[in-house]
């Protein structure tokens, strides 16, 4: 019955990631995504590099519209 569950809302296009790995392996996954953006805008002064800044912040926005969603759903 939840497999059918599962299977049935990969067929809606609702966010296979988290139907399929569940919840918390998908909030883990946006920890690390924040933890590498973190380390490029932190390190970026150390390496005098202004595009670990850019890199960081894309990271950064990536990681904070995904989280929502994966809260939310389930």
């Amino acid at each position: 019955s939840q497999r059918s569950v599962k299977e049935e809302k990969v067929k809606q296009r609702s966010y296979p990631c988290v139907v399929l790995c569940c919840r918390k392996k998908c909030l883990l996954l946006n920890d690390v995504v924040l933890i590498t953006a973190t380390l490029h805008t932190g390190l970026s002064r150390r390496a005098k590099s202004f595009e670990m800044i850019l890199v960081g912040r894309l990271l950064e926005g990536i990681a904070a519209g995904r989280t929502p969603h994966y809260s939310t759903l389930m």
